[in-house]
């Protein structure tokens, strides 16, 4: 007979968990790339730490053109990445490129958190990270943070929070947190979801999102399926949704978009689809006509504030 650390307990979409507890990962580790002085995006980017233990991180953006003494404070982005809350990594590639060719294109500050991902660290530190990260960005409004960048360049009037996947699910998760609690000297205007997972999709995908977040509150969890009263107190003024016709996720971003027309908040919210394309497609080629579609919406809602 096979031992327990061979025997297969529980399969889901992204791993496997065996009889003795262990977790393995579907698909390779994910590539790292250093921050970079990029000359074919004219944007800078360095590696923060917010916090030793737990451990969570940030790369920063910021255009060239930001440092001259002449240039008007930029709008901040706060990007949360996806991976199915337990792969991908701030660092990688293609979250490194979104950010870099959004920054140079929007000129703005982009600040893409590096959470902690499951095993490891089990949801709910990926919304623990992302919101301390995020009120560490708000400790530089006053000009007096530990980041230059940030006190130096940054507009504090002008914050935004974006995420993809997962990350759209977070970028809710904090927007309520904005809403509910407050976020000191900061005014939280916009909030952009690309392909956001939420629950409801499938069955299996929501028992792999329970599995990793072993303290939820069962199928009604509001991270999970945010309910009316959690929709109304989002704290920003518009929000946009980005769908892809054939996402396996567009149903529950559909839903959401429905859900938080009638929820009673009082913002505007947008939303804006992606004929014939599939989940994340974007990342495959920035430059593909119809990845440059969504970015150049993405750009205009923050050029339009």
């Amino acid at each position: 007979m096979a031992s327990s650390d061979s025997e297969i307990a529980k399969e889901f979409r992204f791993f496997r968990v065996y009889k003795d507890g262990r977790v393995e990962l579907f698909g390779p580790d994910c590539e790292k790339i250093p921050p970079s002085d990029d000359p074919t995006t004219g944007v800078r980017s360095k590696d923060v730490v917010i916090s030793s233990e737990p451990p969570v991180f940030a790369r920063i953006f910021i255009p060239y053109e930001a440092q001259n003494p002449n240039q008007n404070k930029l709008p901040l982005l706060f990007y949360v990445r996806g991976g199915g809350f337990c792969g991908q990594s701030a660092f990688g590639p293609r979250y490194h490129n979104f950010c870099s060719v959004f920054s140079a294109q929007a000129n703005a500050i982009v600040v893409s958190v590096e959470y902690g991902n499951f095993p490891d660290r089990p949801i709910p530190a990926c919304y623990e990270d992302s919101w301390a990260a995020l009120n560490w960005v708000a400790s530089h409004a006053g000009g007096n943070g530990p980041e230059p960048w940030l006190n130096d360049h940054a507009d504090f009037g002008k914050v935004l929070i974006g995420g993809a996947s997962a990350g759209g699910n977070i970028a809710h998760t904090l927007a309520f947190r904005v809403g509910s609690i407050g976020l000191p000297c900061v005014k939280l205007v916009g909030v952009i979801m690309v392909h956001p997972f939420f629950g409801g999709t499938s069955p299996e995908e929501d028992a792999t999102w329970l599995y990793m977040c072993p303290t939820n509150a069962g199928l009604q969890d509001p991270r999970l399926k945010p309910p009316a009263e959690d929709l109304a107190r989002l704290g920003c003024e518009r929000v946009l949704i980005f769908v892809a016709e054939k996402d396996f996720l567009k149903p529950v971003a559909m839903n959401y978009y429905e859900d938080l027309k009638k929820s009673g908040w009082k913002g505007t919210v947008d939303l804006f689809e992606t004929h014939g394309e599939g989940h994340s497609f974007y990342f495959d080629n920035l430059k593909c006509e119809k990845a440059v579609e969504l970015i150049n919406k993405f750009v205009s809602f923050i050029t339009q504030l």
